[in-house]
């Protein structure tokens, strides 16, 4: 691949993230109630895990990448921290900002690609740094994104990355027509195929229909290559969890657990994972 057809599907992903923002902003899914600020807690976003993991937030300095509507980091910013979010989208900053003022948090949002984040950032360096949820599959070189965190990180700093596991990636999202229940491989768990071109007019949510810039891109990315990059950029990885649930119902057959979030009957399979690393 050129770096001139990487840089095109870079440009329709940051178009098609614009397009989809007000699309989000319409969802139930994201629940942000225009008039009043946001409406459910942000906290509904993060798995009883991540708290624990993270520790005390108070006073830190924490950058959440490709923050999109910054949902998670208003509550990084109502745990104490001092909040930053990062992302490509102009429209998705604009409307992060916007959500903040509203619930009158003092969040700091940048406009960057991840990797101009050192720049775009000035340098500055946090105690964490949090992604996830649907983030590095935007991203098709993770040794420089591993590079990037790294300069990110202040010394004893801390990377959590909370991502959809490659196998529910691997997953169809819900069974064709004619088809039962059962679960099927229907993409490649392992990266290093190149990326996957999508064209559509929907999005995880169940705002309205994309009246534009269709088009993205994703690259897959096995447990291997994560954790791999992070050693190789000489972080240290200090833990790593696989959880069985989703904050939302994926799949029909899903059912609500005590935690308010959704897991499978059966099989039991990894749906997320955790993974803390230090620099």
């Amino acid at each position: 691949m050129t770096s001139d057809e990487l840089a095109r599907m870079m440009r329709a992903n940051q178009a098609n993230w614009d397009a989809r923002t007000p699309v989000h902003l319409a969802s139930r899914f994201y629940g942000l109630d225009r008039e009043g600020g946001p409406g459910p807690d942000p906290d509904r976003w993060f798995a009883p895990f991540e708290w624990a993991d993270l520790g005390e937030l108070t006073g830190r300095d924490v950058l959440h990448l490709q923050c999109h509507l910054g949902t998670e980091t208003l509550a990084f910013a109502r745990r104490g921290a001092r909040a930053t979010g990062l992302d490509f989208s102009p429209a998705s900053v604009a409307a992060a900002r916007d959500i903040a003022a509203r619930a009158g948090l003092d969040v700091r949002y940048v406009r960057a690609d991840v990797y101009d984040a050192v720049e775009a950032l000035d340098g500055r360096r946090f105690d964490v740094v949090y992604t996830g949820k649907g983030a590095l599959c935007y991203l098709p070189d993770l040794d420089r994104w591993a590079d990037v965190v790294t300069r990110l990180l202040r010394p004893g700093g801390r990377l959590y990355v909370v991502e959809f596991h490659p196998l529910l990636n691997a997953l169809g999202p819900a069974p064709a027509p004619g088809e039962g229940p059962e679960l099927l491989l229907r993409h490649d768990y392992l990266g290093g195929s190149g990326p996957v071109h999508r064209d559509a007019t929907r999005t995880y949510t169940d705002g309205p229909a994309l009246e534009d810039a269709t088009d993205s891109y994703e690259w897959m990315h096995g447990m291997g290559d994560v954790l791999n990059a992070l050693v190789h950029a000489g972080l240290t990885v200090r833990s790593l969890r696989e959880s069985e649930e989703l904050p939302w119902q994926r799949w029909p057959q899903m059912r609500r657990t005590d935690s308010g979030w959704w897991r499978l009957p059966e099989p039991r399979i990894p749906l997320l994972y955790g993974l803390l690393a230090s620099r």
